[in-house]
């Protein structure tokens, strides 16, 4: 994959996350903002992104800053979920095979915080149930 970041774009984009897993490295690591360790694998990291792809509230999930350089990218975002203002920032690093090895999302205000730990919670539940 050449160009992760815009196939990222895409799958955002979209709100479709069936391309999603082509995107991960073997090794891929997911560092969550409401999760104390990081999540290893391609799996796990598959199954986070995809609950929050739906969590974040794509209907006004906007990126609105993006700096880059040739192995990742750092994303600001906005969103609302549940009439509650969301900001935060993807942190996207990529191998030179273009596949992502490492995605860590952060997040304000606390607000923000609680609302999505208890959303992803309740969609990785219905993920893995």
């Amino acid at each position: 994959m050449k160009e992760p970041l815009k196939a990222w774009h895409q799958v955002m984009e979209n709100g479709d996350t069936s391309g999603l897993e082509a995107l991960l490295a073997d090794d891929a690591v997911m560092i969550s903002p409401v999760v104390h360790t990081p999540q290893r694998g391609k799996d796990i990291t598959f199954k986070y992104l995809s609950a929050a792809a739906d969590v974040f509230n794509p209907d006004k999930f906007v990126y609105v800053r993006q700096l880059q350089d040739e192995n990742g990218a750092i994303l600001e975002f906005e969103t609302e979920v549940d009439g509650i203002s969301v900001n935060g920032v993807d942190m996207i690093k990529w191998n030179e095979d273009g596949l992502i090895t490492e995605f860590k999302v952060m997040l304000r205000p606390l607000k923000a915080v609680n609302i999505i730990h208890q959303k992803m919670g309740e969609m990785l539940l219905k993920m893995t149930a």
